[in-house]
């Protein structure tokens, strides 16, 4: 839930997302990938802190090691946002990462969709929904997912979001190599990634008959993540799935205590988190007005 403080400034949280499947469908002429894929949140993530400035300056307060400045999705996000609305003033944004870079979780595009979702507010801009969701794509395929506000059956190149209200919202634990992130361009560009895989539906998914195309892929170059999936399969009640092309994987539990117990397990050598699945973003309602309407 958004958070004031006595500085005039507003903490908001940046959830994660899991790909609950992920098949790559086809490719364009253009060389961009086409997808279908089932978005969930988690309610787990980072944390912003914005404070708007009269000046026109977009600064970060505090350093993320393993994010230079001119890479930081938050700040590209205040800028584009200010440009389009012809927004005079600035902003100084601090980000308390949790989520791992590289791990699929989509912590990035999170973090720049609650920038625009928290700046078209603060700043007036007006923008409606679909309009802030256009112009988040223009930073990330995944950023209109997170300004959408709904979990969502995703398909093109992940812009065609159908919202899905009723997926159950189980405990998960996720686990992940420290220090070990996917880039997501090595991924895509590996040859044996599965790039025409047949479409599937909402009923292929809830028989079990998905998965992820990644899989193989990023197991075969970070062996750490098939340890982990070995792990989660002979230890979790479910077996151990890879969100996004990231390093991250998550296993479903049966219940919070579930979930924590198997947690307590994990090796010291890799992060692990829990977590549980919301068909919300936490931000849904807030964002387009104190009563919630677009």
């Amino acid at each position: 839930m958004p958070s004031p403080d006595p500085g005039g400034g507003l903490t908001l949280p940046a959830p994660a997302k899991l790909n609950l499947f992920l098949h790559i469908t086809g490719r364009r002429a253009d060389g961009m990938h086409t997808l279908q894929t089932l978005f969930q949140f988690l309610d787990w993530g980072d944390s912003l802190r914005f404070l708007p400035v009269s000046e026109p300056l977009f600064e970060r307060d505090g350093a993320l090691p393993d994010i230079p400045a001119e890479a930081d999705l938050t700040l590209r996000a205040a800028r584009l946002l200010a440009h389009h609305c012809g927004h005079t003033g600035g902003v100084r944004i601090a980000v308390e990462k949790r989520l791992p870079v590289g791990g699929g979780l989509g912590g990035g595009s999170s973090d720049a969709a609650t920038t625009l979702l928290a700046l078209n507010r603060l700043w007036g801009c007006g923008l409606s929904r679909p309009e802030l969701a256009d112009l988040g794509a223009v930073l990330g395929a995944d950023v209109p997912v997170f300004i959408g506000g709904s979990a969502a059956w995703a398909e093109g190149v992940g812009e065609r979001l159908s919202p899905v209200a009723d997926l159950p919202e189980p405990w998960y634990l996720l686990v992940w190599p420290s220090g070990e992130g996917v880039s997501t361009r090595e991924a895509f560009g590996d040859r044996s990634l599965t790039r025409d895989h047949p479409a599937v539906t909402i009923m292929d998914f809830s028989q079990g008959r998905c998965g992820n195309d990644f899989a193989p892929v990023v197991e075969r170059l970070h062996p750490e993540v098939a340890r982990i999936r070995h792990w989660l399969d002979r230890n979790a009640a479910g077996p151990g799935r890879l969100t996004g092309s990231g390093a991250c994987l998550f296993a479903e539990c049966g219940d919070r205590a579930q979930a924590e117990d198997l947690r307590a397990r994990v090796p010291a050598s890799w992060g692990a988190e829990v977590a549980r699945g919301r068909n919300r973003h936490p931000l849904a309602d807030w964002a387009f007005g104190a009563d919630g309407k677009e």
